[in-house]
């Protein structure tokens, strides 16, 4: 538990967690906005998150061959995890390449592959959703979904079907900065 209390307390020390008005990717507008760009892009946090995933992956007893990771946010995390388990890794592009092989995909997916699929942060779990299509489509199968963070919008409930663990919840995150307000 004092690893996932560290990377609770990086969200704001690296000032990843902001209060205010934003427009979220959706379209919906918050009163907060999580950055966990600011975190993967600090070595300590990204190592912290990689050990987590790691320790997540090993409680649930998830057996795979590869990690993916949609661009741009989970990138980093996937390349993480993948030096932390020694797992080869792919990146998910948002639409196919318009030049060359045209594929959405970088890196190998074979038929039959179990993949764990790794993000940033999920809403609603839509953009996750379009990864595990294109990972599905490739023959893989997507056997769980870990994210850093989980802003309790939906993601759980519309990825239903898939094994779906967050790090951390906004509540927890939430219930944090109240606490320090005391």
């Amino acid at each position: 538990m004092a690893i996932k209390d560290d990377l609770i307390k990086a969200f704001f020390e690296e000032k990843a967690i902001l209060f205010g008005h934003f427009v979220l990717t959706s379209g919906k507008e918050s009163d907060y906005y999580i950055n966990v760009k600011k975190l993967i892009t600090n070595p300590r946090v990204l190592k912290l998150i990689a050990k987590l995933m790691k320790e997540e992956a090993e409680k649930l007893g998830l057996e795979f061959e590869r990690i993916a990771g949609p661009e741009l946010g989970a990138v980093p995390i996937a390349t993480a995890l993948s030096l932390e388990t020694d797992k080869p890794f792919v990146i998910v592009r948002k639409r196919p390449k318009g030049h060359g092989t045209g594929s959405q995909i970088e890196g190998e997916v074979r038929p039959g592959d179990r993949i764990l699929l790794v993000e940033d942060v999920t809403t609603t779990g839509g953009s996750v959703l379009r990864s595990v299509k294109v990972l599905e489509k490739e023959g893989g199968k997507v056997s769980a979904i870990l994210v850093v963070v989980d802003r309790e919008e939906g993601a759980r409930e519309n990825l239903k079907g898939y094994t779906f663990a967050p790090l951390v919840t906004v509540s927890e995150l939430l219930k944090r900065k109240n606490h320090e307000k005391r």
